[in-house]
């Protein structure tokens, strides 16, 4: 079950935060609680990428694209990820999450995010986000016409962009093996 109790405290915690620029980094402190494990007691990779969703969408908030998304009843969804699980997540244990666009190209949005105990970095994502309406993707240039940025694209990361350049390698639609 989708956690909206914890998406409505963070939304309420980040009520009086400051707005963020495009690239701004949105930091947010959570918990792993017994409905978040699985039978290694630990968080569950699944609720990780729930909880994931969670830093996004406040994000989305603190930077003004929910209301850009509410005002051109845009929608947003996901296009790929890369995530790397480095260190468990046990019950209880209290963590920060980092979440932070790095870029976009002509047509998707990339965001990086990490989970850290400590000092220590316990998971670390890529997303490829697209804006979307009924016609399909809305490019990123359509969003920036209509919220005023008129900044430059940054040129994104070595990593972000070899992982774009994979990406490009692999079939799709994937190979259906014959059983």
């Amino acid at each position: 079950m989708y956690p909206f109790v914890r998406l409505a405290k963070d939304m309420i915690v980040a009520r009086n935060a400051p707005e963020l620029d495009t690239l701004g980094v949105h930091v947010s402190y959570h918990r792993c609680w017994p409905q978040d494990i699985d039978g290694f007691l630990e968080m569950n990779n699944g609720r990780i990428l729930t909880i994931l969703d969670l830093g996004r969408t406040v994000l989305a908030k603190r930077v003004g694209l929910l209301t850009a998304l509410r005002q051109k009843r845009w929608g947003l969804t996901m296009a790929g990820v890369s995530v790397r699980y480095r260190k468990r997540i046990r019950p209880f244990v209290r963590f920060k999450m980092v979440s932070r666009a790095v870029g976009w190209d002509d047509k998707f949005f990339y965001l990086d995010q990490s989970i850290w105990i400590g000092g220590e970095c316990a998971v670390q994502a890529l997303y490829r986000s697209a804006i979307t309406d009924k016609d399909g993707i809305v490019r990123p240039r359509r969003l920036f016409d209509h919220i005023g940025y008129e900044g430059d694209r940054p040129d994104l990361p070595d990593w972000v962009q070899a992982w774009i350049d994979a990406d490009q390698t692999r079939p799709w639609p994937p190979e259906l093996p014959q059983s």
